[in-house]
C-alpha cells in the first residue's frame, strides 16, 4: 500500500483545510505554507498533540539527507507546536496547489495528518509517527504508517535526524518502509539510433576519369591560345 493508493481518500478529507501557496522566493528553501483547518487535526513529532481548527505555518527545517525535518507554528510564527520527522515521498504528477492528505478515522476521532507536497514539486513529505501511535493509526485505518520506535513527545531535533525507521501493518506487524513511500520511476531508457548507412552506387573510377578529361581539355586550351599570342 503507498501513498497515492490512499490519495483519494485523502484528497477528500482535504476539505478541511483551507491552504495558500506562498509566492516568495524566500520560501522556497523551507516551504513555508499557511494552512488553516476547520476541523481538528492529529499531528506526530515531537509536543504531539490534536491541534484545533485554525490557521498554521508549515516549514521544512532540515532537509539535507534522506529524512526531512517539519515544524508547525502558530499563524504568527511566535510558537512551534510540533516537529515532525518526515521521509521523502514521490506523486506521480506535482500540482500548483498545496496537497495535505490525512488519514481518515473513526466517527469521533480527529483526522491524522499523513503527507504534504508542496506546489509544483513531485517530492512530499511522508510523515512519521510514534511507534505505538502508528500501530493503533494502522488498525484503525487499514493502512501502513511509517513510525519509529523513538519515543518523539522528548526527542530532540538531533535525535530524529538520526532517528531508525520502520513500518507498521494492520496487525501491528514491522513492514518494510517501501510499501509506504513511494519510490520514484525508473528512468526510461532511450535505444540509440544511427543514422543508416547508404550503400554506395558507383565507384570513384568515373569521377577520376572525368576529373581527367577536363584538366586535359583545358591545358589543350590553355596552348591554343599562347600559340595564338606568339
Amino acid at each position: 500500500m503507498t501513498l497515492l493508493k490512499g490519495l483519494g481518500a485523502g484528497l477528500c478529507l482535504t476539505v478541511l483545510c483551507v491552504l495558500a501557496a506562498p509566492n516568495a522566493k524566500a520560501d522556497e528553501w523551507n516551504r513555508k505554507t499557511i494552512v488553516t483547518f476547520s476541523g481538528p487535526v492529529e499531528v506526530p513529532g515531537v509536543g504531539a498533540q490534536i491541534l484545533p481548527a485554525g490557521t498554521y505555518v508549515f516549514k521544512v527545517m532540515d532537509s539535507n539527507s534522506d529524512r526531512h525535518i517539519v515544524q508547525i507554528f502558530s499563524q504568527d510564527e511566535t510558537h512551534v507546536y510540533t516537529t515532525i520527522l518526515a521521509i521523502p515521498n514521490y506523486r506521480l504528477k506535482a500540482t500548483d496547489k498545496t496537497v495535505i492528505t490525512f488519514r481518515e478515522r473513526p466517527a469521533g476521532e480527529p483526522e491524522a495528518l499523513r503527507a504534504w507536497f508542496y506546489p509544483g514539486r513531485e517530492w512530499g513529505e511522508e510523515f512519521v509517527y510514534a511507534r505505538s501511535k502508528a500501530i493503533l493509526l494502522a488498525k484503525e485505518t487499514n493502512q501502513i504508517v511509517l513510525s519509529t520506535p523513538v519515543v518523539l513527545d522528548s526527542a530532540p531535533i538531533d535525535v530524529l535526524k538520526t532517528a531508525p525507521l520502520e513500518a507498521v501493518n494492520p496487525n501491528g506487524e514491522t513492514v518494510d518502509t517501501a510499501q509506504v513511500v513511494e519510490a520514484p520511476p525508473a528512468p526510461v531508457e532511450q535505444a540509440s539510433v544511427q543514422a543508416p548507412v547508404l550503400p554506395k552506387t558507383a565507384s570513384d573510377l568515373g569521377l577520376l576519369g572525368l576529373a581527367g578529361m577536363v584538366l586535359l581539355g583545358s591545358g589543350l586550351l590553355l596552348s591554343g591560345f599562347a600559340k595564338k599570342l606568339m
